[in-house]
């Protein structure tokens, strides 16, 4: 008995001490300088039946305060030893109105995504990876609410996602490792998910027409970083 009344005590004194929060990382990237005009795309007979209006290409998504949407951030290598479980809910490369849907996204190594036609008319899908390992594939799909699942095994950044049959259409998928990674939004803003353990990490923002700048950064456990980043229009 007394020694079941030690271990009970032991445990209320470890229930009073504090847990080891895990870091959170967030912060904005923004645009310096003026990037050149996007341009008007030029849609067939069947894709402007979709639009009311005149649409264009989104190299420079730029918002308030100059923030800089469809930024892949990412951290350059993750925490060592941890180990990253495949989400079962699949993420989706959508494409609507004769545009894919979102224009910059990732998935995990192995993670399954799915890849959706909602439009009323034919798509076709090929991927242009090149590290190896991860392979090239090009698919057609002719039905409205068609849906393909694809992975890929090898970290990639970025895979690039073309439509042969409407040549404005590309999305880049980001291929990672571990889950460290976002997408910054309409303003500039990103966050990645608040569960990193304290270390030394090299944290890179890449913009496909802006470049890639990194900065490292080091965190303690329960620290709460603010990042900025300023990319240079092209």
């Amino acid at each position: 008995m007394k020694r079941y009344g030690t271990w009970i005590g032991w445990c209320a004194v470890l229930a009073t001490l504090p847990t080891l929060a895990a870091a959170e990382i967030s912060g904005k990237i923004t645009l310096k300088g003026t990037p050149p005009p996007e341009r008007k795309v030029v849609f067939d007979a069947l894709c402007g039946k979709l639009h009311t209006k005149d649409a264009f290409t989104r190299h420079y998504v730029v918002g308030p305060d100059s923030g800089l949407a469809n930024v892949f951030v990412y951290l350059k290598e993750g925490p060592p030893g941890k180990t990253y479980p495949v989400p079962e809910k699949m993420p989706v490369l959508d494409q609507v109105n004769c545009f894919y849907e979102p224009y910059v996204m990732g998935v995990l190594v192995d993670q399954k995504f799915q890849i959706k036609n909602s439009d009323p008319l034919m798509h076709n899908v090929h991927a242009t990876p090149k590290v190896e390992g991860n392979k090239e594939f090009n698919i057609g799909q002719p039905v409205q609410g068609m849906v393909t699942e694809k992975s890929f095994p090898k970290p990639e950044v970025l895979v690039r996602f073309k439509c042969d049959v409407h040549p404005w259409m590309f999305a880049y998928v980001g291929v990672m490792p571990h889950h460290y990674f976002a997408v910054t939004d309409k303003e500039g803003k990103f966050k990645f998910p608040a569960d990193l353990p304290a270390g030394k990490y090299t944290v890179v923002a890449y913009h496909l027409k802006a470049g890639e700048l990194t900065q490292e950064i080091t965190v303690a456990e329960g620290d709460k970083k603010e990042l900025a980043f300023t990319l240079e229009a092209k």
